[in-house]
């Protein structure tokens, strides 16, 4: 990578990150969309307006019931880095009303993580720098490092348990099909955010 092109990134996520919002103020947007039977991103259709209201009700269920042991508690706490954790995400996305909220509850833990979310349509330069086998997949996560403005790591759009059924059953079917997907969201709902936390901990050196 040349320096012109190192620069040209860091730029973009330093921009980005200037737009980026809280979770809280997250979820504050999306109920409010829910109320105007609306979603965020470019395309406004009915179908889109439905995935939101019921990632509405994921993201609420997920910020009661998730669960986080208490050897990762006293990891995440004890980290001594100073990251940001900044999130592309859309809100009628399925895949990030189930990491979202998980990446909420362990930055909680850590004063030194910042988690910040931004939205792909409105970030196509940040997305583009950030692509998934060529695919603005999102949710993702582009860990920074504060000190040096460096991404230390990513993660999304879907956990590594996700991932591979994902990508075994497009193998094998050369396509996801609707009944896929609703066995896609019954595993995220018996794996309960174990996988996101573990797959983020081990990204972060923990």
């Amino acid at each position: 990578m040349t320096t012109l092109e190192h620069i040209s990134v860091k730029d973009i996520i330093s921009e980005s990150l200037t737009k980026g919002i809280s979770y809280q103020d997250y979820r504050t947007l999306v109920r409010d969309l829910v109320e105007q039977g609306s979603t965020t991103g470019n395309e406004k259709t009915e179908a889109l307006a439905n995935y939101t209201m019921l990632n509405d009700r994921r993201m609420k269920r997920w910020d009661k019931t998730i669960k986080i042991s208490e050897e990762v508690k006293d990891k995440v706490s004890n980290f001594k880095g100073n990251m940001t954790w900044l999130v592309i995400a859309e809100s009628w996305c399925g895949d990030a009303a189930h990491v979202i909220p998980v990446l909420n509850k362990l930055s909680e833990l850590s004063e030194n993580i910042e988690l910040k979310l931004v939205f792909r349509d409105e970030n196509e330069a940040l997305m583009d720098q950030f692509l998934t086998n060529g695919g603005r997949a999102i949710a993702k996560l582009i860990m920074i490092d504060n000190t040096t403005g460096e991404v230390l790591n990513t993660f999304g759009p879907r956990p590594s348990e996700a991932t591979q059924m994902v990508n075994d059953y497009k193998t094998e079917h050369g396509g996801l099909t609707p009944e896929f997907k609703e066995d896609l969201q019954g595993w995220y709902n018996k794996n309960k955010g174990r996988n996101i936390i573990n797959d983020v901990i081990a990204l972060i050196g923990l």
